[in-house]
């Protein structure tokens, strides 16, 4: 039976913020951003805005990975670090803020592990920081090697591995070199950097129960950092032989993820996952260290064993192996002060938070209203009727949506939605300007980028920023002006994304919908029949999406027999409010033509 894992914390809600805090306490060299509980920024307190003559390096994620990333903020790896919420991406507003406070005429390099809505939000800011006159740069990690290829769009995992990229890029960035050097040297660290990670225990979210999916003599091969579940489970067995097994895996000629042969020099790191005692850790390194030495031929140049990068509560380990040589082990040796290398802090103790840097030209402040009910004209009387139809459906479908990410992702589908849903019913009465479509799309994406969070957040902000680029260039709006919003939306979607037509996502709802909208219109079709015909192509490619193997999204790690059947919840959310909005917009019409 699950039970509430016991934890020593006040509300969960708050275990990310008051880190946080009790980091900068600890180390006199570390600020972060005063934008509790919205912006979470934990930045280097000798770095001043503007005038830092280095380049940035910025890192983060979700939380839950202690020390990382906050932990490697300081002189010789990280500029600053953007903390999300517990195994939640950092909102694109937290990275830039992060990207404001510390870039200066150097530029900024932003360090990714490859998990969808890292990729989305960081790659967004960074669009979003180069119109902003910023000059910036993405490296990607995807060191793990549990999972054999092909991976699909999703790709591999980021691991611990990603923490001496982060080394590498800020020993490189601070001795001087430019953007391009900087970018190019962390790339290369990244293509050269393997990792796999064996678990004894489920980790436990603050304020949630302990999964029982492991039995007290059982082990998990080959899992990620988020709790997910990994590749096998296996009975437990002793330590030097699960080493062997992993150092296997990574070194697989048959993967070939990493160029390391007979002879090649590597760096090897134990990393505990968060519950993992140091003799353990020490133990895997001194059977890790002879293996690769008399096993395959490989010489050891660095070892480093430590808890770097968690999965909270976790017992288990994660093993890395990096290809080594004069440069990579130049940086790896270079001086740094940060909390988690480890080393020591000195100096006076400044400020322990700074403001937020306000952006240059902010399009609506958060606390802007209208000043006025607005008398709608027929056109936002129609279109508030279709997002309030859409929102209440989402609603209505919370407990559905969850049901089925449970089954394929991490369960919160329905909470996400609804959270955004309930957010625009509020905001859509004195926030939106109802008689303006385009500003009115726009103000939907900015709703759902402050309260959605995680990788279905973005997705829809950049659905609505497309859609509004898209309908802001014309005078008037009309049905095929909506046509080619969508097909916009989903253009930018599939972009930044990755995903298409049947790869198991939101796609496969909204391309059906815009195909026949598109096609319905052309043929002469009336509006209205034209858009109840691509809710109802919406309804059916989401439904078809439980004969597809997931290709993107957490699913695409899930075993195709634990998805079979079941839809995929993101395009069951499309085409849910898609056909409300449609059914509203008939009935509206209908109402006021009688």
């Amino acid at each position: 039976m699950a039970l509430q894992g016991k934890k020593l914390i006040n509300d969960p809600n708050d275990v990310v913020t008051e880190f946080i805090e009790g980091l900068v306490e600890t180390y006199p060299g570390l600020q972060y951003l005063d934008g509790f509980p919205q912006i979470k920024v934990v930045l280097r307190a000798d770095v001043v805005r503007g005038a830092y003559d280095k380049v940035a390096v910025i890192s983060g994620g979700g939380s839950g990975h202690e020390p990382a990333h906050a932990g490697f903020v300081g002189p010789g790896m990280l500029t600053a670090a953007v903390s999300g919420d517990v195994f939640t991406s950092p909102p694109v507003d937290s990275i830039l803020a992060a990207i404001r406070a510390v870039t200066g005429p150097m530029g900024c390099l932003l360090i990714v592990k490859n998990y969808t809505g890292d990729r989305l939000n960081f790659g967004l800011a960074a669009e979003q920081a180069k119109s902003e006159g910023y000059k910036m740069e993405m490296v990607i990690v995807g060191d793990d090697c549990a999972l054999p290829p092909p991976r699909g769009i999703a790709g591999r995992r980021g691991l611990a591995g990603t923490v001496l990229v982060h080394k590498v890029a800020g020993a490189a960035a601070d001795a001087g070199l430019s953007l391009a050097e900087v970018a190019a040297e962390a790339k290369h660290a990244s293509e050269v950097v393997g990792t796999m990670g064996v678990a004894l225990s489920v980790c436990t979210l603050p304020g949630q129960v302990t999964s029982d999916r492991l039995g007290p003599k059982q082990m998990e091969l080959g899992l990620g950092i988020h709790g997910e579940p990994g590749v096998a489970v296996v009975d437990l067995q002793p330590v030097d032989i699960v080493v062997e097994h992993v150092l296997k895996q990574i070194l697989s000629q048959e993967t070939q993820y990493l160029p390391i042969t007979r002879g090649s020099n590597v760096v090897l790191l134990i990393n505990g996952l968060g519950a993992t005692p140091i003799m353990e850790l020490m133990i895997a390194a001194r059977k890790a260290v002879p293996e690769l030495q008399l096993e395959y031929g490989i010489a050891v140049d660095r070892v480093y064993t430590g808890t770097l990068m968690t999965s909270l509560d976790m017992a288990g380990f994660s093993i890395t192996i990096m290809k080594s040589d004069e440069s990579i082990l130049q940086r790896l040796d270079a001086p740094t002060k940060v909390p988690a290398w480890p080393v020591g802090s000195e100096g006076n103790r400044p400020p322990a938070k700074i403001p937020v840097p306000v952006p240059p030209s902010p399009s609506v402040k958060d606390d802007e209203i209208l000043a006025e009910p607005q008398e709608l004209s027929k056109q936002g009387c129609i279109l508030e009727a279709a997002i309030e139809a859409g929102a209440k459906e989402m609603i209505k479908i919370k407990d559905s949506l969850n049901e089925w990410d449970s089954k394929v992702g991490d369960g919160d589908c329905g909470t996400t939605m609804y959270r955004g849903a309930t957010t625009i019913l509020e905001d859509m009465k004195k926030r939106y300007p109802m008689n303006d479509a385009a500003g009115t799309i726009n103000e939907i994406g900015s709703t759902v980028r402050r309260v959605m969070g995680g990788t279905s957040g973005i997705l829809y902000d950049i659905l609505c920023k497309a859609s509004y680029a898209s309908l802001k260039q014309n005078t008037s709006i009309g049905a095929n002006e909506w046509a080619d919003a969508l097909e916009a939306s989903v253009a930018a979607v599939s972009k930044y994304g990755g995903a298409s037509a049947g790869f198991r996502t939101m796609l496969d709802a909204l391309i059906p919908a815009c195909t026949v909208l598109k096609q319905s219109l052309k043929a002469g079709d009336d509006p209205v029949t034209a858009f109840i015909a691509s809710s109802e192509a919406a309804s059916a490619g989401a439904e078809s999406t439980k004969q597809m193997q997931a290709k993107a999204g957490r699913s695409s790690y899930i075993a195709p027999d634990l998805v079979a059947s079941v839809p995929d919840p993101g395009a069951m959310a499309a085409a849910a409010w898609y056909r409300a909005a449609a059914h509203a917009v008939k009935n509206k019409l209908h109402a006021s033509d009688s």
